[in-house]
């Protein structure tokens, strides 16, 4: 488990240092799927993870911040840096006795809301910690893979997605 959380964030940190060289207007295009542009699919992986893992540590999960309030590469960066801070210590002591804990019937936000008129839609979540850790890992590989797409329509490489060759497994 923790090896593929290691691997997200080695791609995401991957992903940040590649858009560092795409002009504002390209981060910022509007596209087909994901969250609508490039950054805001990458403010969405890390609210997402941050959210879910809060939900997981017990803790009150607070409605989503605006992405108009980050929507800027830096920012979205800063904004990892500090959501990492929760979520590294709860990830890396997990556990298998906390495989099978059952997710309290607490409210969770669905999805991140983006602008400030729209409601919150809220459902509860009837599940293991087992299945919300492995949601977490899958939700930001599904989304590397939408921005993968991107890149190459704006004509730059991707991030490689290999697992291999990471130093992962070199422990």
């Amino acid at each position: 488990m923790l090896t593929l959380f290691q691997y997200n964030w080695q791609v995401r940190e991957d992903w940040f240092s590649l858009c560092e060289d795409i002009p504002d207007e390209e981060l910022l295009k509007k596209r087909v799927g994901g969250f609508g542009s490039i950054l805001n699919t990458l403010f969405h992986i890390v609210d997402v993870e941050y959210m879910w893992i809060l939900g997981l540590r017990g803790e009150a999960v607070p409605e989503a911040p605006l992405f108009e309030d980050y929507a800027s590469l830096q920012k979205v960066k800063d904004l990892s840096v500090l959501y990492h801070k929760k979520v590294k210590p709860f990830v890396t002591s997990w556990t298998n006795e906390m495989e099978s804990r059952k997710l309290s019937e607490t409210d969770f936000i669905e999805e991140p809301i983006s602008s400030r008129d729209a409601p919150i839609r809220r459902r509860v979540i009837e599940c293991t910690h087992g299945e919300i850790i492995r949601h977490v890992i899958v939700h930001e590989i599904h989304h590397i893979g939408q921005l993968s797409i991107w890149a190459r329509e704006i004509g730059i490489e991707p991030i490689s997605a290999n697992l291999r060759g990471r130093g992962l497994f070199d422990k």
